[in-house]
């Protein structure tokens, strides 16, 4: 197995690590750089890697640092599954359309200002397409994304909806298990629940912002 992390490393958003196991390639989110001029040009630079060439995405929760590229990386090719909690594939339309209009506005305006016809980042169409592409699970319940790969949610107690990522991955017959934690949380805050325990991983690639 070999993981890349292409944002949120060096940095605090832009979450987005590519895992690779044989003919096996998904993502652990798909974030927004947020910050300057510096994170726009992060935003607008090309993939890292073919989006075409992604099987699925495991998204940890509806931030946009860790979400808010998925419209853009459908638009470059990617037609897979976008797998998320249930909470979180409620509020995935409303931050990506947020997003979106922000993105159309700030392109309108850049045309006003310099002319031309600026592409914004994505668009509200965008959003309505990768939308479809959304599918909600329940927390601790396993399902396979792909034959080789199961996946189980947890909860991160971050935002409703936010899960800990429980990944085992089949290589030649032998099983790694890949544990992400997303954003974690806090234990006793209102509202949301107190992050689930894990007690084992062979792989731990966990956030260190909060956690």
């Amino acid at each position: 197995m070999q993981l890349t992390s292409h944002g949120a490393a060096g940095e605090v958003t832009g979450s987005c690590h590519l895992v690779e196991s044989g003919s096996i390639r998904f993502l652990l989110d798909c974030g927004m750089f947020q910050g300057g001029r510096e994170a726009r040009d992060q935003n607008f630079a090309p993939f890292p890697f073919p989006p075409r060439d992604i099987d699925f995405v495991l998204l940890s929760h509806a931030h946009l640092d860790h979400c808010g590229l998925l419209p853009r990386l459908a638009k470059h090719g990617f037609r897979g599954r976008i797998h998320c909690t249930e909470p979180t594939a409620d509020l995935l339309p409303i931050m990506l359309k947020d997003s979106a209009h922000i993105h159309e506005k700030d392109a309108a305006w850049q045309a006003r200002r310099e002319g031309g016809e600026p592409e914004p980042l994505y668009t509200m169409a965008d959003v309505e397409g990768v939308v479809a592409q959304v599918e909600g699970a329940p927390y601790d319940r396993e399902f396979r994304p792909h034959p080789g790969v199961r996946v189980r949610f947890r909860d991160a107690g971050h935002i409703l909806g936010s899960a800990i990522v429980e990944v085992w991955i089949d290589e030649d017959g032998r099983e790694t298990k890949l544990v992400f934690s997303g954003d974690l949380g806090q234990p006793a805050r209102p509202v949301v629940r107190d992050p689930t325990p894990i007690d084992t991983a062979d792989v731990l690639l966990v956030e260190s912002t909060y956690g």
